[in-house]
């Protein structure tokens, strides 16, 4: 979607209704269908209707491939199951648009060495349609693909996805005019989906082939969709290939730009020298959800199972769990050094046609239940009661748990409890071993003889440079170092936007705190503080393709807002794979704006000099200020760091370490944070509150012990801030 007026499309959210049915004995019946159809319209009450009456948010359903039916009705030989992939392709109207886009599909199909077996008009009845769904109506056509050479399914899995992938990328930089039609839903060997912006009553009516009674399958995921603040569009409306989703990802930003440093250091034997090509994994403007998908289609290919996958991107609140196992916290633990959480709320049902399951997220606010029958089927929806089972026939009711998996095994045709997928998935791989060979904890790290830089500039003066006042000093750093919490005040404020304000701001200032979408409260940091956390690791990341222990070759820290004594720690690490280089953010102020862009460039060149020389830690110092030297912003000097080493595409070699002056208060962390900050050490507060303790403002403790419980205030402010997105 392009930007319409207050729209932007990297606000995508959505709150929805989701689900999924299977036969537990396997068997593909067409009643499937009907229950699938069936729970989409008992989930419409949730569902949105554009002003004709007949537009949906969109709704759609994932089935197996109807072999037997497809043999029937296609006018080409088709071979055995499993031995082709079916691809659902949505096209432009315009008629030389279509044939490109095909004929570009159909070049990377034979590029990847697979061949074209033939194209099938999918029977649609238009009349179903909405005025604006029609009017934005893609010609719908699936396509047929078999294998030339003898590969094994997962190559051949990997070749349908380069080539797709490279067709994308290729038509959307065409700059054709309808480069918007061209998606492919589904491009699989085992499942196809039928979806668009429709009525849920009106997806059978609109799909012709769903009303046929030789469509049959195992298993049905469903969604219904409904937008509160997005626009609707065919390529949005769910299923995606994987998955769908109740609820929303509040962490996507922040996944998605690790997602594209990620792909600085991409290697994989499947792709090999053609991986270049599948970037960016994560198109951009598509919602959380279809972002989502694309990370965990990827993932597909790297040798994990799906619900291992699953398991990777939503992980349990694992940190604080006094009951979970040493080999499931070390999976997640080495995980975690890989893949940061894509945190929701989210009930999240998926499957790749041989599982199907759900996993419901660690804040667990979203409702997912399910009803087991004695005839053998299963019913997952984020409702109850979307398709009348007779009491009788109910064996078992129940719900999906925070953090809790629900898995069934197509084609054993049982269902597995979220113990004994995990159990067998944590046991797959040394992980604890992995983890103590290489991982390292900053308290481990033995302190240095290295002292901090003195300030050549008394602290009074240096307190108006970085624009310091009184209350700063006794209203909100003084409290937080006597009790280790962020001080009180009122819910308003009735001091000027830093915009309007005439007095000088600190950058921060003029940011403000984006809340979750729909219909999410902020968590309750203290009741709920089992699912927060705020370690981190430092260090270079490895490629995603590579299952080893060097992943977890990384630097643990359980506060990103570090003391002056474990910042020299970390200046002075000598160890294997870890080394830090600081570079100072400082500029000549008789040179005015132009002295200060100038420094930031030379800032860049010296970041890229320093990770030459094989630093993974960069640490941005703002001491040393004279009358010559002036301060760059911290956050200025952060953001632009980061954003020009992505743009060089060397941001997954280091972390960024802030030593900085400014930042006092929780939303000053929290900016530097939010623009690549991985940890903050605000040594001007280390000075005051050292000052605080000599001039009895701060009584009962010693110095460390002050500047600990501000360190320890901050983090609970960081963590309040998280609770609210």
């Amino acid at each position: 979607m392009e930007k319409q007026g207050l729209y932007l499309p990297e606000f995508e959210h959505e709150n929805c209704g989701a689900g999924f049915i299977c036969n537990l004995n396997g068997d593909k019946t067409n009643q499937i269908i009907h229950d699938a159809l069936e729970i989409l319209e008992k989930l419409e009450h949730r569902g949105g209707v554009s002003a004709d009456g007949k537009t949906g948010d969109g709704a759609g359903l994932l089935i197996d491939i109807p072999h037997d039916y497809f043999k029937r009705v296609c006018d080409f030989p088709i071979p055995n199951q499993r031995e082709y992939a079916v691809g659902m392709v949505f096209l432009p109207k315009v008629s030389n648009q279509y044939d490109f886009c095909k004929t570009t599909f159909e070049k990377e199909l034979k590029i990847q060495g697979l061949a074209v077996l033939g194209w099938r008009e999918v029977p649609v009845d238009s009349y179903q349609l909405g005025e604006i769904a029609l009017a934005s109506e893609p010609n719908i056509e699936q396509l047929f693909i078999g294998k030339t050479d003898k590969i094994d399914e997962a190559t051949f899995k990997a070749k349908l996805y380069a080539a797709r992938k490279i067709a994308e990328h290729t038509i959307r930089k065409s700059k054709i005019s309808e480069s918007n039609y061209f998606y492919i839903p589904s491009l699989s060997i085992t499942t196809i989906i039928y979806k668009g912006i429709i009525m849920p009553e009106d997806i059978g009516p609109y799909y012709k082939d769903l009303q046929e009674i030789d469509l049959v399958t195992r298993l049905a995921l469903v969604h219904q969709r409904f937008s509160t603040n997005t626009m609707p569009t065919w390529e949005l409306a769910q299923p995606f290939r994987h998955m769908c989703q109740n609820g929303e990802i509040n962490t996507l930003r922040g996944n998605v730009s690790r997602m594209r440093v990620r792909e600085e250091i991409m290697k994989s034997d499947v792709f090999g020298p053609q991986i270049d090509k599948l970037f960016p994994i994560i198109l951009p403007g598509k919602s959380d959800s279809a972002s989502m998908d694309m990370v965990v289609e990827l993932l597909t290919h790297t040798g994990r199972s799906l619900p291992e996958i699953m398991m990777m991107m939503i992980p349990e609140a694992w940190e604080k769990h006094k009951t979970m196992s040493k080999e499931r916290k070390a999976f997640y633990e080495y995980n975690g050094c890989i893949m940061e959480p894509w945190d929701g709320p989210a009930s999240v049902p998926f499957t790749d046609g041989d599982y199907i399951g759900a996993l419901l997220d660690r804040n667990g606010l979203r409702p997912s239940r399910y009803t087991v029958t004695k005839s053998g089927k299963l019913i997952m929806s984020s409702e109850i009661g979307v398709v009348d089972v007779a009491p009788e026939d109910v064996k078992e009711h129940g719900r999906l748990e925070p953090g809790k998996m629900f898995l069934v095994d197509m084609n054993e045709g049982r269902i597995i409890e979220d113990e004994e997928i995990k159990s067998k998935i944590v046991s797959e791989r040394p992980y604890q071993e992995w983890l103590d060979k290489t991982r390292l904890h900053l308290k481990d790290v033995p302190y240095t003889s290295e002292t901090c830089p003195i300030e050549s500039i008394d602290i009074k003066t240096r307190q108006r440079l970085f624009n310091y006042t009184f209350e700063d000093i006794q209203e909100v750093i003084t409290p937080m170092a006597l009790v280790g919490k962020e001080a009180l005040g009122s819910m308003g404020t009735d001091t000027p936007l830093a915009v309007l304000s005439d007095r000088p701001q600190l950058i921060s200032n003029y940011f403000k705190q984006l809340f979750a979408q729909v219909t999410n409260p902020p968590l309750d940091g203290i009741r709920e503080e089992i699912v927060t956390d705020i370690s981190l690791n430092l260090g270079k990341d490895r490629n995603i393709f590579s299952i080893t222990e060097r992943q977890c070759r990384k630097l643990r820290i359980q506060n990103p807002v570090i003391s002056n004594a474990d910042l020299e720690k970390i200046r002075s690490i000598d160890i294997e794979s870890f080394k830090a280089e600081t570079i100072q953010i400082l500029y000549k102020k008789s040179k005015g704006l132009n002295g200060l862009e100038d420094a930031l460039d030379n800032i860049v060149i010296q970041v890229e000099k320093a990770l030459e020389r094989k630093n993974n830690i960069i640490i941005l110092s703002d001491r040393g200020i004279s009358q010559e030297l002036a301060p760059i912003p911290a956050l200025l000097a952060c953001s632009f760091v980061n954003h020009q080493l992505n743009r060089l595409r060397k941001r997954s070699y280091f972390d960024i370490i802030i030593e900085s002056a400014e930042p006092r208060e929780p939303h000053h962390f929290a900016t530097l944070f939010g623009y690549g900050a991985s940890a903050v050490n605000p040594y001007m507060v280390n000075e005051i509150i050292r000052m605080q303790v000599k001039e009895g403002f701060i009584t009962g403790m010693d110095e460390q012990k002050a500047v600990d419980n501000f360190n320890t205030a901050i983090g609970k402010g960081i963590l309040k801030v998280m609770n609210k997105i």
